[in-house]
């Protein structure tokens, strides 16, 4: 399959004598005003009928993390958020008071074992097949709930020079999964 896009600051005229184009992106910047400009948004595809898949890239912050996951935000005793950590929806959600091992997704030798105080579910279902299966909140208790999130956030976090980065890791289970997910997409390259 071959997949052309415009590129990222406007589109670019190309030749192709003789050749087929399957599909064809088309930017932001070729579809939208400048002088109203668009939220720059990417979707990432990560499960088609229930199989996982996985993006794969030289640049490893392009690549995803396949498959369905729940995400916790684990808090410190101070109340402060340490990690928000990925799983997949068959493993045990973290404890409060129990020891979990947080990988980051890429680097093997960054992990850490952490004991948190409370522990969120960060995402819940709202709709599903068509219906809403739990009540909406309000523009209002949306609101709230947003800024109470926010000051459970490190000061150093969220400031504008030079922030701390917020640690999102996976679990030991979602970690192999990927890694193994991977090897198994990647190419093989051949030598002679």
């Amino acid at each position: 399959m071959k997949t052309i896009r415009s590129e990222r600051n406007g589109a670019k005229i190309i030749k192709f004598e003789g050749h087929e184009i399957d599909s064809f992106g088309v930017g932001t910047h070729l579809v939208t005003c400048q002088k109203q400009p668009a939220l720059g948004g990417v979707y990432k595809l990560v499960e088609i009928n229930r199989t996982p898949r996985i993006k794969l890239s030289e640049d490893v912050e392009k690549v995803t993390i396949p498959g369905r996951k729940q995400a916790y935000r684990l808090f410190g005793a101070d109340g402060n958020a340490l990690v928000d950590l990925m799983m997949q929806p068959s493993e045990e959600p973290p404890k409060p008071g129990q020891r979990v091992l947080c990988r980051h997704p890429f680097q093997e030798s960054r992990r850490a074992y952490v004991i948190p105080a409370k522990v969120e579910l960060l995402h819940k279902c709202y709709w599903d097949m068509g219906k809403v299966v739990q009540p909406l909140l309000s523009l209002c208790d949306l609101r709230t709930k947003a800024l109470n999130s926010l000051k459970t956030i490190r000061i150093d976090h969220k400031r504008v020079l030079n922030p701390t980065p917020y640690k999102v890791s996976v679990s030991s289970q979602l970690y192999t999964f990927m890694h193994e997910l991977w090897l198994q997409n990647a190419p093989i390259g051949e030598l002679s």
